[in-house]
């Protein structure tokens, strides 16, 4: 089941309130933000720039469907996609508190492995998270993901640079 599809800049003001409800659940794992981010203008400006990349081909941004196929419940997108050799990319999501734990996440990461290795032809994805992410790591694994490494100080997280255990998927059927 398809529980993703591509941002519309029309999702800014529905993207822009799960943020505003979800602030402080999301918070201990995203970057500081400043007021300005939880308005629609900046959500929607947001959004332009992400769909600007996507036609560069370097990004693919997603929202994440409840199971109504209809709901937004979370973001997910495809960063950094580097083409040539390498032929990967790095993923990132998150989904509202009502949401977590109910396999969306999963689902999602899922939905977007399959446009990765199937329609875009990447080689590999590539995600990190905060080492106390337990859940995140789990919604990796479940999806074939392989720990590969620790990164120190790899991103500042909720005012820290904070360690992130990184992961990867390889494409199916390649030696």
């Amino acid at each position: 089941m398809t529980v993703t599809r591509l941002v519309s800049v029309d999702d800014a003001p529905t993207i822009t309130q799960l943020l505003i409800e979800n602030r402080e659940f999301l918070g201990p794992w995203e970057p500081t933000r400043d007021e300005e981010y939880f308005t629609v203008e900046s959500q929607r400006k947001l959004i332009e720039a992400g769909l600007d990349r996507k036609t560069q081909g370097v990004s693919l941004p997603h929202v994440i469907l409840d199971r109504d196929g209809t709901t937004i419940v979370g973001r997910i997108t495809l960063n950094n996609i580097v083409r040539g050799p390498f032929q990967s990319a790095s993923v990132g999501y998150w989904v509202i508190a009502k949401a977590n734990g109910r396999g969306l996440a999963s689902a999602a990461v899922a939905d977007i492995k399959r446009i990765s290795f199937g329609e875009l032809g990447l080689h590999r994805l590539e995600a990190g998270t905060l080492k106390h992410n337990i859940r995140s790591q789990k919604v990796l694994e479940r999806n074939g993901f392989e720990r590969y490494g620790l990164a120190p100080s790899y991103l500042k997280i909720a005012g820290q640079w904070q360690d992130h255990v990184l992961y990867q998927a390889l494409k199916p059927g390649l030696p």
